[in-house]
């Protein structure tokens, strides 16, 4: 029963991912005051089954000098660790234990990092193994800063089970408790997930696509989609982890669809950070104030065990 649920949760997520998309084309368009996709359907409601379409029927490219097991299965590791993330959405009934849940999390999104290496490497492109330098850069250096932020929120809840968060957050939501860190962890979202003003992954005029240059068709679409399951998801735990955690209510989910519209209204208005600035905001701002807050919270915690 756990399996057949699974199977229809990722069947949601998919679907979910291809209507963000034609959510993020409508909101840009009519951010640079222009209309987006408004031809297929109902005011383009048709849109992403017709780019999904156009983009397993195109030719699969070979790039000459490739690596060409690893070009090929690159993309589907990071599908495939993008859905077992989905894993540790909050079912009231599983099968599975997941005590520790937030540690499976991290493991997970430090296993993403190789699938990016290994696209870029095996393109055997010099704009793909740049693009896939510069991001696995900098995922690694907010992961640093991410796992920080979850831990303070840890010491709250004293568990690594997120169901712990919807029964901890039941009359104060942690945003009023920890709501400088609220900002660094959706910053670091952006960084994690590589959106702009953070998408140095994909630097169009330096770097053409980033790690993705060399994929077309069917390849391509698996980065696509495992890129943007990774935003809902994120937008989800964040929902959980600061906004309450209510899964019975309409509330929480509508709280999760806001965050993902913030995702692409970031995109539309910021401009692209320097490299050399990024690295400073994570290494200098993020990781000692985090790591301040939780020595701050922790030692909270040891005045009122012992008083």
């Amino acid at each position: 029963m756990f399996l057949l649920n699974y199977l229809l949760l990722l069947i949601i997520v998919l679907v979910c991912v291809s209507f963000v998309t034609l959510l993020e084309r409508k909101v840009l368009g009519y951010i640079q005051l222009r209309k987006g996709p408004n031809k297929l359907g109902l005011i383009g409601i048709l849109q992403p089954f017709s780019d999904g379409i156009k983009l397993f029927f195109k030719e699969q490219p070979n790039p000459t000098g490739s690596n060409y097991i690893i070009y090929f299965v690159s993309p589907l590791f990071l599908l495939f660790m993008s859905f077992i993330l989905w894993l540790l959405f909050p079912f009231l009934v599983n099968i599975y234990n997941f005590n520790y849940g937030i540690l499976f999390f991290m493991m997970c999104t430090g296993m993403m990092v190789y699938g990016v290496m290994l696209s870029g490497w095996s393109s055997n492109s010099n704009y793909a193994l740049l693009g896939c330098l510069r991001s696995v850069a900098q995922v690694i250096s907010y992961e640093v800063s991410m796992m920080m932020i979850m831990l303070c929120l840890i010491i709250f809840v004293f568990s690594y089970n997120l169901f712990d968060f919807m029964n901890y957050q039941k009359y104060c939501w942690f945003i009023f408790m920890s709501f400088p860190l609220f900002f660094c962890w959706i910053s670091s979202c952006l960084a994690e997930t590589n959106r702009s003003p953070f998408d140095f992954a994909e630097g169009e005029s330096e770097l053409v696509s980033g790690f993705n240059v060399e994929y077309g068709s069917g390849g391509f679409a698996f980065i696509f989609l495992s890129e943007y399951m990774n935003i809902i998801f994120m937008s989800l735990l964040t929902s959980m982890m600061f906004l309450g955690c209510d899964l019975f209510s309409f509330l929480f989910y509508f709280k999760t669809t806001i965050l993902v519209f913030w995702f692409i209204w970031v995109r539309g208005v910021m401009p692209r950070f320097r490299y050399d600035k990024l690295m400073y905001l994570t290494w200098k701002l993020f990781l000692p104030f985090s790591l301040n807050m939780f020595i701050f919270y922790l030692s909270l915690l040891v005045f009122e065990f012992y008083y």
